[in-house]
């Protein structure tokens, strides 16, 4: 703490993210990493950038990341989307962090989930937005009714599928959303959709207060290289373009460019990846289930789980001790769960057979090894 803070600094409660750890051969499941590695397409791009002395690097990359908004434009085709609905910046978070500036303070409160991405609340306090959160049901589920009728909606927030709970609400009950807010801007957050949820990116052209933003770090394996984008309206997109321009004009780097477009376009490896991703988390959800875990249906690539009989907290610390990361968070309603991220087939026995040991040491034929 110091006397030179601005006053608002002191009002922070800044977003803790996930546990980085320096030690070598843990099994991580606890900051929704793909498992699997990028696009050998997307590596040779970045490769390309740093070629002979690393030239390029000496120049500035394109403030406008066209070659990016190209191929992610390309890529949203079949909607309808073009070049000027897309910006794209350091990761989503990033992208985020200027819509809520942009298009999220209003007059009116902000809405989003009790149980949602723990940043919300963060954006809200560094820009003094007023906010409300919406419970969400008994079973960990959006209502989309909860977001229809109210006047006081100054503008609308959600993840889908949602974090840290992993349940999606379908295209239906987003449009109703978005239909019943016409003066309200809806941001849908899709960090996770292309494990299971569909995109409203499919419904942008129709609702001009719609804004949609995806990352780079989950499907494409590329949280490292720290690339997001967001999809609407071109008027929203102006307005996220003229928030950026006043705080960093370059928020994307050559590297990062070229690796991202290069990611999206190779549409083979991400359908290979994904698909494995989705088959390993119904295949941990079964097992896990058969261990008496309660498992919140999942379309991300986590799973968000309880057990009845033992508590979380020491159920995350026990699992460090066998060298296995998952992310348990001290909220009232969530407390009793761990959010898993799902790991490689080896990773994700690895963790089954460590709970066996941990849970019920004398019942291992609850888990078959082969998976039949």
């Amino acid at each position: 703490m110091s006397r030179f803070w601005n006053p608002v600094v002191h009002t922070l409660l800044p977003y803790v993210p996930g546990e980085q750890p320096k030690i070598a051969q843990l099994v991580k499941l606890n900051t929704n990493e793909n498992p699997y590695p990028p696009s050998p397409r997307a590596v040779a791009a970045m490769r390309e950038v740093l070629a002979g002395e690393g030239e390029l690097l000496r120049l500035y990359s394109d403030p406008e990341g066209q070659a990016l908004k190209a191929a992610i434009a390309r890529r949203y085709g079949a909607y309808g989307i073009r070049e000027e609905q897309i910006f794209v910046g350091n990761g989503s978070d990033e992208v985020l962090a200027l819509v809520f500036l942009a298009l999220l303070k209003q007059a009116r409160p902000l809405y989003f989930p009790d149980v949602t991405y723990s940043f919300y609340p963060s954006y809200c306090r560094l820009y003094g937005i007023d906010f409300v959160t919406v419970p969400l049901d008994e079973h960990f589920a959006l209502r989309a009714d909860d977001y229809v009728g109210s006047a006081d909606m100054g503008a609308i927030i959600f993840p889908n599928p949602n974090a840290p709970t992993g349940r999606a609400i379908s295209l239906d009950d987003i449009a109703a959303v978005v239909r019943a807010n016409p003066n309200a801007p809806v941001v849908i957050d899709e960090a996770y959709v292309d494990f299971g949820a569909d995109t409203a990116i499919a419904l942008v052209n129709e609702y001009p207060n719609l804004l949609v933003v995806q990352t780079f770090s989950k499907s494409r394996s590329l949280a490292g290289l720290r690339a997001g984008f967001a999809v609407g309206d071109v008027a929203l997109i102006e307005g996220l373009v003229r928030v950026k321009n006043s705080f960093n004009s370059y928020p994307l780097d050559r590297v990062a460019l070229a690796g991202a477009a290069a990611a999206i376009e190779d549409e083979a490896w991400f359908e290979e990846t994904r698909q494995k991703v989705m088959k390993s988390r119904e295949k941990l959800a079964d097992n896990l289930s058969r261990m008496g875990f309660e498992i919140i249906p999942s379309a991300a690539n986590f799973l968000f789980v309880r057990h009845p009989g033992y508590d979380a907290a020491i159920l995350a610390r026990q699992l460090r001790e066998k060298r296995i990361l998952a992310r348990h968070f001290e909220q009232p309603r969530i407390r009793d769960f761990l959010r898993i991220t799902i790991g490689t087939e080896v990773e994700c026995e690895a963790l089954i057979a460590a709970l066996i040991q941990i849970l019920q040491p004398h019942e291992e034929k609850i888990y078959d090894n082969h998976g039949r």
